[in-house]
């Protein structure tokens, strides 16, 4: 069994391999995203000041459900919000465009490459290098 320190209040809990939280601040945390979730959705014009007023949630977290992605902006060309961590570009949810996220995509498989297949106890796997060009 793993245990760890909850990562909001500290106290011991059986880790799941999921959440750095404690059943009860996890709780919360989806009481808390619950109230901004609904208020978004029966107030749809609300800026994010007012969304973490009315809702007592801190800007910082409501800032955090968008990049993890599970908040949305309305509209991403007027968003003084949200950039992309890559470009710059205005975005609705999460860390990248899609433009970037499609080129980190690309880079990524093109840096993992398959050099040999090995064979050992009857068992055949590939062993996996870091392509030349991005080792420095």
């Amino acid at each position: 069994m793993n245990i760890r320190n909850c990562s909001k209040c500290g106290k011991i809990y059986a880790y799941d391999g999921f959440n750095k939280l404690c059943p009860k601040c996890r709780k919360e945390e989806e009481e808390e995203f619950g109230r901004v979730k609904e208020y978004i959705y029966d107030n749809p014009g609300a800026n994010i000041q007012l969304v973490s007023e009315e809702t007592g949630v801190p800007v910082k977290k409501i800032l955090r459900y968008l990049r993890e992605g599970k908040l949305e902006l309305k509209d991403a060309h007027n968003n003084l919000i949200l950039a992309c961590e890559r470009c710059g570009r205005p975005i609705k949810t999460g860390r990248f465009c899609d433009k970037c996220v499609v080129e980190l995509q690309r880079e990524l498989k093109g840096a993992v490459v398959k050099k040999e297949r090995i064979t050992s106890n009857n068992r055949a796997r590939d062993k996996m290098y870091i392509a030349e060009r991005y080792k420095k």
